[in-house]
């Protein structure tokens, strides 16, 4: 049975706790390293898959961009978009320190449990949905309604003969007919 030391495969997270407000550190436009994000190890870099077929899958998750067509954008919630101290009222820095490594630790670490939870029963019940969404459409939906077309082409023949005989005709006089109007403003 593989057993797991604690020291073998630890990783360490710089926390960086100064003032949010200095932002000369980063001026040379890199983002700061965040409580949550940490770089993959050498494992994870030498484990990507490089077959062809792979590559082209529409099955291979997306790890480094998970929201590739920007659906959750709504959801980029900072500490600044919820909590904001005005210049009057100012409470301790290291207060405002701590509550924004708190804020940024537990929205993190809820959104994980929550998701650890909801999200494989979520997946298995949306995956059977779609699944038998694309047979109905792809055995029932799609020939019943290649067999209606097929059936009433006639209908349409007959659809495109009468709107060629008596609707354009008539809209195009009567487009004719409002064509010869015209409207001049004029100030008072």
């Amino acid at each position: 049975m593989n057993t797991m030391m604690k020291g073998e495969d630890s990783e360490e997270v710089e926390i960086d706790l100064e003032d949010s407000s200095d932002s000369d550190e980063f001026d040379n436009g890199e983002e700061p390293e965040t409580l949550w994000r940490a770089h993959p190890s050498l494992e994870e870099k030498e484990d990507i898959h490089t077959s062809t077929m792979v590559e082209i899958s529409d099955t291979k998750p997306l790890i480094n961009v998970r929201d590739p067509r920007g659906i959750n954008d709504c959801l980029k919630v900072t500490f600044e978009d919820v909590i904001a101290e005005p210049v009057s009222l100012r409470s301790g820095d290291r207060v405002w320190i701590w509550s924004h490594a708190l804020f940024e630790v537990s929205r993190v670490w809820i959104y994980r449990v929550v998701t650890v939870l909801l999200a494989i029963p979520i997946s298995i019940i949306s995956g059977l949905l779609f699944a038998i969404l694309s047979c109905l459409h792809i055995w029932i939906v799609g020939p019943c309604s290649h067999c209606v077309l097929i059936g009433a082409h006639w209908l349409q023949s007959l659809w495109s003969i009468v709107l060629g005989i008596v609707v354009r005709p008539f809209l195009t006089s009567a487009g004719r007919c409002c064509g010869g109007f015209s409207v001049h403003l004029a100030r008072e």
